[in-house]
């Protein structure tokens, strides 16, 4: 099957554009002028009406089935106060009078408009109900709380202690109901498991959604429980009935050593990859927290609460040891940490490992927000890729100065000065903490403000990255991340034909509407997997 696509603006290269390109059986095989292409014979000529076409963008982190999950769940990311969060959870089981456990999603202090801004806890929870558990995690995921049914369920209780964890305790000795890091697990497990038809459910409804924004592939971390065969096997069977309808690459967390191995001894060893569509991909490892719940681990104390350092969820011998069995199984490493202390020990990791300073199997660090110049400077000459979300300024603005204070603020969230130093850059949403709409993030990496155009003129406008720049390192950089660049996220002949088209020119508009971008079509492998209703 020959399809000719005429009269565009195809994103070939910086600065390179195309009007005209030719697929065959999902390969392109020419760009050129439509007269230059026009000679070759074709079963479909489309014509774009001039508009413009990109490399199918992938998003190098989130978390897909969560992501559904989210879509079925009380959704917590409008409440602006912690009273509005209890009228959710209120509202939410007034509509669902049958359910058994009430799991909320997506609340922020750091949004909270009136009252008290503090991360909720048991006491606010039992307003809603103490008749059923409730498990209501943060946005960020690294901080859940439950109510006191939920703690009662569990036995928790003062004494009990969760490695890489924290149960917090009240004024009253007492837990509070807030449970981050390590002991999120530990509360999330009043939930029933997810049988593996709910999983599936999860992942074709965020599926649909993410290829209607113009993604044609993600790295995604789906796989985080010791209860890894059933996600394993979920996905699996989403691609033998062929309803996979992008290209997917695991991202499987193993806090525990003895469960990557039985990973090792399995699903490694037996499971099924094309390595086209669907790829083994990666070890994704936690080292830290996050910085709006302050469990983002740093070398001093927060600029406003001295006393307090993040949470190490991983310590450095257990990181090594995960980290270096991977990599003797030639499996790629990726590690979250967000604090400039957690960052260090990942740099000190990889470059035990990496001794002849060449990245091969492209060993990363995910969020890289809290840096130093020189940690920057050490992890453009390792070569270590990194996965960042510009996204995450739209809320983190508002606290990075009262968190880490003047110094560290400058070199931190360093997009651009990373991308320019040869790092390998990329982009992603870490969704659902974010949206997974790829153009609100490439706006806010473009113009680093938030969709209310403040702080005005950018924030740290250095670090505001070109468009080209933005949407090279959702497209090739995220693929050389997966070591895929030969064949998928550019344009040109010999890769595959993932492509969107968009209702507008990204490279000509004010950079202030990049947000509102449409995708009036996504194409996998030559394939429409997406159409836009108004699409002519």
């Amino acid at each position: 099957m020959k399809k000719l696509y005429i009269n565009g603006k195809i994103y070939v290269d910086k600065e390179h554009f195309e009007e005209s390109m030719l697929i065959s059986d999902g390969i392109i095989v020419a760009l050129g002028t439509n007269e230059e292409l026009m000679e070759h014979e074709a079963d479909e000529v489309v014509d774009l009406l001039g508009k413009t076409m990109l490399p199918g963008l992938n998003d190098s982190h989130l978390h897909l089935t969560m992501m559904g999950d989210y879509m079925n769940t009380c959704n917590l990311t409008s409440a602006k106060s912690i009273d509005e969060v209890v009228r959710l959870g209120e509202k939410f089981l007034a509509e669902h009078p049958d359910t058994k456990v009430l799991i909320g999603k997506g609340w922020n202090q750091n949004s909270f408009q009136e009252g008290e801004r503090r991360f909720i806890n048991r006491h606010d929870l039992d307003r809603i109900s103490t008749d059923i558990p409730i498990v209501f995690d943060r946005v960020c995921i690294h901080v859940s709380v439950g109510n006191t049914k939920a703690l009662e369920i569990l036995n928790i209780d003062e004494t009990t202690k969760i490695e890489g964890g924290e149960i917090q305790l009240g004024a009253d000795g007492k837990p509070n109901g807030i449970f981050n890091e390590g002991a999120v697990k530990l509360i999330q497990s009043v939930i029933p498991p997810k049988s593996a038809e709910n999983i599936s459910r999860d992942f074709i409804r965020a599926m649909d959604y993410a290829v209607s924004v113009g993604l044609t592939s993600v790295q995604s971390c789906d796989v985080m429980s010791k209860d890894f065969e059933k996600v394993f096997n979920a996905i699996d069977n989403i691609v033998k009935d062929d309803k996979l309808k992008f290209r997917y690459s695991h991202q499987f967390n193993f806090q525990d050593i003895e469960d990557f191995k039985a990973y090792l001894r399995s699903e490694h060893l037996y499971g099924v990859y094309d390595e086209k569509m669907y790829y083994k991909g990666a070890l994704k490892l936690f080292k830290d927290g996050s910085l709006g719940a302050r469990t983002a681990l740093m070398s001093t104390g927060y600029n406003d609460a001295p006393d307090e350092t993040g949470v190490d969820a991983l310590d450095d011998d257990k990181l090594y040891e995960l980290c270096k069995l991977a990599h003797e199984n030639n499996i790629r490493v990726l590690i979250h940490a967000i604090g400039d202390k957690a960052i260090q020990s990942v740099i000190d990791v990889y470059e035990k490992l990496i001794d002849d300073k060449d990245n091969i199997l492209r060993h990363g660090i995910v969020h890289n927000q809290i840096t130093t110049k020189a940690q920057l400077e050490k992890i453009a000459e390792l070569g270590l890729t990194v996965m960042y979300q510009p996204i995450f300024l739209l809320s983190d603005i508002a606290i990075i100065n009262d968190r880490v204070g003047d110094e560290l603020e400058k070199t931190s969230y360093a997009f651009n000065s990373l991308y320019q130093m040869g790092a390998p850059v990329s982009l992603s949403t870490d969704a659902p903490v974010e949206d997974c709409n790829p153009f609100e993030n490439i706006y806010v990496a473009v113009n680093r403000m938030r969709f209310d155009f403040t702080p005005q003129g950018g924030y740290f406008k250095e670090e505001c990255m070109s468009v080209s720049d933005a949407i090279d390192s959702y497209t090739i950089k995220s693929a050389y991340l997966e070591g895929k660049e030969d064949f998928k996220g550019r344009l040109k002949p010999g890769f595959v034909a993932d492509m969107v088209i968009l209702d507008r020119d990204i490279f000509t508009i004010d950079k202030t509407e990049i947000k509102d971008i449409k995708v009036v079509e996504t194409i996998v492998g030559g394939n429409t997997v997406y159409k836009s209703s108004c699409a002519k």
